[in-house]
């Protein structure tokens, strides 16, 4: 690559190998955890709800999911694709998850039933994800690198943050819309406008907007203008009534159970995940003013993934993937050092076995993390969309497959997701999307099959997936020279496969490509 690709983007404070001072570090940390807390929040949250969990275990429960994170962050960061990137829980496996809870639930198991389907959820992610360990570490997923072009790549990162602009945190009817527009309005305020005024605003404009949002909506609380009812309110009565220190440690709810088709139904939320991760890899590389993810990285990030999901799934959480929020706080911060990330990961590693931080966290109100999310959300498409510098967007083909792509990514979701409402009664979605594939003539004996419908059930409702696969075929398949599609000057900036060091390299001191040592 040349010295032009590989300098680092004009907006990067911090790169990615820079190590900030150990204060400086420490807030930078807790601020790249605080975009991912409404979602590694509401997924364990969601999960006890259809559980049916007892209220006493939700604490350390949702715990569990930040000792889970900060386990896996450092081990990406340390020994994995080694990009700033926290983990935490996808909610791409979330709809397989729900999934599996309700057919354990539905068989009437021995014993409680919210254990029962937890261990067999556990199981199910720890058998699914070793495929996904094989599809990383014997490299499946990088030699697909060679066919993907950024007219793929662009939809594909975009979608995974239009996909959640209807999170209820942002849209639900009966948000408190003035502390969303308050909090949005203080990242952009900081981050935009008052970034060159103070080295602080430039560095912490999500920690400071959020910290203002949430002290305000505090305030409010305490002197009865928001009522327990009301969606900014603070529940700050809840947070001493957590217990002091959890235990969390592998195995706590017992020994996982396995059921074949339960373990295939879930790898459709792990291929889900594969795809989304594929094109985190490639927005964080961008915004961290680095060449496109090589071969090789792509692999030991899937691989690690797919190790830490195992892991995940042994303490009792949910699996883990790499965090599109944070990516979107590269974005805002310009704050993308390796060290800061891991810093933050060792402190949600400490904190998970705290009951006060994880109910403190809970106390964040929905406006809050809508605004968050807003402003997050918005970052990872526009750095979706700008991989299209590379393409010839005067092509016909390439502004219809981009197109097409992003509308089917937003479409085929909401159709999957609206199957709900028009299930008869007792019939959930999976079940009624399942039926209408075996009514097709010929292939619906096939297409309605447990495997093949919950597999396309899990897809289809993923929109990057969706997005992704339509680009990639169509891309593949459809006439265009090289450089009409960018794949001359895409090639230009991806990283040699030579400049990513893996745990094992550094360990024995691998030669660099000009003759020097690269041993630690």
């Amino acid at each position: 690559m040349s010295e032009e690709n590989t300098s680092e983007s004009s907006f990067v404070e911090y790169g990615i190998d820079d190590r900030p001072p150990l204060p400086t570090s420490l807030l930078l940390g807790v601020q790249h955890y605080l975009t991912m807390v409404g979602a590694n929040i509401a997924v364990p949250l969601i999960l006890a709800g259809a559980l049916g969990m007892p209220s006493e275990i939700v604490p350390q429960f949702v715990g569990t999911f930040f000792v889970v994170s900060g386990i896996a962050t450092l081990a990406q960061t340390t020994i994995g694709n080694r990009y700033p990137i926290v983990q935490g829980a996808p909610f791409s496996m979330l709809a397989p998850a729900l999934a599996v809870i309700g057919v354990v639930q539905a068989s009437n198991p021995t014993g409680p039933a919210w254990q029962a389907a937890l261990l067999q959820l556990q199981g199910a992610i720890i058998v699914a994800s070793l495929a996904e360990v094989a599809i990383g570490y014997f490299g499946l997923l990088g030699r697909l690198r060679r066919f993907i072009s950024p007219v793929v790549v662009a939809p594909t990162i975009a979608l995974i943050g239009l996909a959640l602009f209807n999170t209820p945190q942002i849209t639900a009817a009966t948000n408190d819309f003035w502390l969303l527009g308050l909090t949005l309005g203080l990242i952009i305020l900081f981050s935009l406008y008052l970034d060159t005024s103070h080295r602080i605003f430039d560095l912490f404009p999500v920690l400071l907007g959020v910290v203002t949002a949430w002290a305000i909506a505090l305030v409010l609380s305490l002197a009865g203008v928001y009522t327990s009812s009301s969606p900014g309110y603070v529940a700050y009565g809840q947070v001493l009534s957590a217990p002091a220190i959890m235990p969390i440690y592998p195995l706590q709810w017992g020994i996982p159970e396995v059921s074949l088709p339960l373990v295939v139904g879930m790898f459709a939320g792990v291929a889900a995940s594969m795809v989304e991760s594929f094109g985190d890899y490639h927005a964080v590389a961008r915004l961290s003013g680095q060449g496109a993810p090589s071969e090789r990285r792509i692999n030991h990030g899937i691989g690690m993934e797919g190790l830490m999901n195992i892991v995940s799934a042994s303490f009792g959480g949910c699996g883990c993937t790499s965090y599109s929020e944070n990516i979107g706080a590269i974005g805002l911060t310009g704050v993308a050092s390796r060290y800061v990330v891991q810093i933050g990961a060792v402190v949600m590693l400490f904190v998970g076995f705290v009951g006060y931080f994880g109910q403190a966290v809970a106390t964040i109100p929905n406006p809050i993390v809508g605004g968050l999310f807003l402003a997050m959300f918005g970052q990872i498409v526009a750095v979706g969309l700008s991989n299209l510098k590379y393409v010839d967007l005067d092509s016909q083909r390439n502004v219809f497959i981009v197109g097409f792509a992003l509308f089917a990514g937003l479409a085929v979701p909401a159709y999957i997701n609206g199957l709900g409402a028009a299930a008869p009664d007792g019939v959930t979605a999976s079940a009624f999307f399942q039926q209408g594939l075996a009514g097709i003539p010929v292939a619906g004996v096939l297409l309605g099959t447990d495997i093949v419908a919950n597999t396309l059930f899990v897809i289809g409702g993923t929109g990057m997936a969706v997005g992704g696969l339509a680009a990639f075929v169509l891309d593949n398949t459809v006439s265009g020279s090289r450089d009409e599609r960018g794949l001359i000057q895409w090639e230009a900036v991806v990283e040699d496969d030579e400049a990513f060091e893996s745990a094992w390299d550094r360990v024995r001191g691998r030669d660099r490509p000009d003759g020097g040592s690269k041993a630690d």
